[in-house]
């Protein structure tokens, strides 16, 4: 009885052996699957915050480029013609004026 007992037990072990392989084994295929996702996922992000980047400095180069345009095309005008710039809400603030005779 004693050869029955111990070949059911080594059974009984072996199928807990093999359902802890195939668990193991699905657990690791989930966890992969779980990271590819991530990855994917934070290469996406660093993709977008590159494409915003690139905008930004494009948009602050054309901002530089209109600001120094602008300063340099203010002097060919009327030499009687002044300056002035709208500050927000009823304020303008003039210049040039004092420079005139």
């Amino acid at each position: 009885m004693e050869t029955v007992g111990t070949s059911s037990g080594k059974a009984t072990g072996i199928a807990w052996r093999s359902l802890a392989t195939v668990a193991g084994a699905v657990a690791t295929s989930i966890a992969v699957a779980v990271a590819a996702v991530i990855a994917v996922v934070f290469a996406a992000t660093l993709v977008v915050i590159g494409f915003m980047a690139t905008a930004l400095l494009g948009l602050a180069a054309f901002a530089f480029r209109g600001r120094s345009s602008a300063r340099a095309a203010a002097p060919s005008g009327d030499p009687g013609l002044i300056e002035a710039r709208h500050m927000g809400g009823h304020s303008w603030v003039a210049y040039g004026w004092n420079e005139r005779r």
